[in-house]
């Protein structure tokens, strides 16, 4: 188990991370209110989110099968995230 700095890193990850699906939901739930100013990430994310921008996000899956668990959240989440649709710009 992770202990110490290794710790609280993996915990900040974790917030950061929980509160980009929460902008995900917003997004694709068409929420009147996005919480982009729950997170750093989020509010850095803020114009590839919910603006004009091309938006894509890699995914990293492990093929052993003692991440099988860790690989099947990571394709939900991307799911989540392929969902958001940015504003088209203007010509």
């Amino acid at each position: 188990h992770a202990e110490g700095e290794v710790a609280k890193e993996g915990i900040d990850i974790n917030k950061s991370l929980t509160a980009l699906g929460d902008v995900f939901a917003a997004l694709t739930e068409g929420h009147s209110h996005v919480p982009y100013n729950n997170s750093r990430l989020t509010q850095v994310l803020k114009d590839a989110l919910g603006g004009t921008s091309k938006t894509l996000m890699f995914v990293n899956c492990a093929p052993s099968g003692s991440n099988i668990e860790e690989t099947r959240n990571t394709l939900h989440y991307a799911r989540r995230a392929k969902k958001v649709t940015n504003q088209q710009a203007a010509k």
